[in-house]
């Protein structure tokens, strides 16, 4: 993974950040169905996705992408962008960042978060496209679960962290001020956090 110049990346996550694929540099040239904007406050980066889809079969005809980030980001999205062509929207929605890491040949510990940003901003736009062509209902909504009464913390709350790197309660307690009140809820929310961790990011290496 690593050369002489200390580059700790796979070849194909070095090709796609410095050759990214379907990059777009001006939104007006590309004619869009769905677009998703989504940023991670741990490392300040920003991503924009827009999709073109075949109505007819429901697939993703394009998928271009600006970004504000890191080798990570650019790499992640740059691949996403390519897996996604031609793919179900049903199908491209379930895409996670194990599947983002995988096809790259694997992304440090502290970067894996950084694959989220494009498979987040991906259903975010296909949930736009759905929401512009009358198809609500396929739009998927969960109904928060409190986990912290006193400090109001919910399930997605916590899952959020994690997604932006979180990996210990102490990491957590600082994204989402969580059991710092009276504290009975630490061991549910350690629970909850080690589940989401396995469910996005075990089969990474994390």
């Amino acid at each position: 993974m690593a050369d002489q110049g200390g580059w700790v990346y796979s070849e194909k996550v070095k090709d796609h950040f410095m050759n990214p694929r379907n990059i777009l540099r001006d939104e007006k040239e590309f004619k869009y169905d769905g677009k998703g904007m989504t940023g991670n406050v741990k490392c300040g980066d920003e991503m924009i996705m827009f999709i073109s889809v075949d109505k007819a079969e429901s697939k993703i005809i394009e998928c271009k992408w600006q970004t504000y980030g890191c080798a990570s980001a650019i790499a992640s999205t740059s691949i996403l962008s390519e897996m996604v062509k031609g793919m179900d929207l049903d199908e491209a929605y379930k895409l996670t960042p194990k599947d983002i890491t995988k096809e790259l040949g694997g992304l440090p510990d502290n970067k894996i978060h950084c694959s989220v940003l494009g498979d987040k901003a991906l259903r975010m736009a296909i949930d736009s496209y759905y929401t512009q062509n009358n198809m609500a209902d396929k739009v998927e909504t969960k109904e928060a679960l409190v986990i912290c009464e006193c400090m109001g913390v919910t399930d997605h709350e916590i899952e959020e962290a994690v997604l932006e790197g979180a990996r210990s309660f102490y990491e957590l307690q600082e994204i989402t001020k969580i059991s710092t009140g009276c504290g009975e809820c630490r061991q549910d929310a350690s629970l909850l956090m080690r589940e989401f961790i396995s469910k996005h990011f075990e089969e990474c290496g994390v």
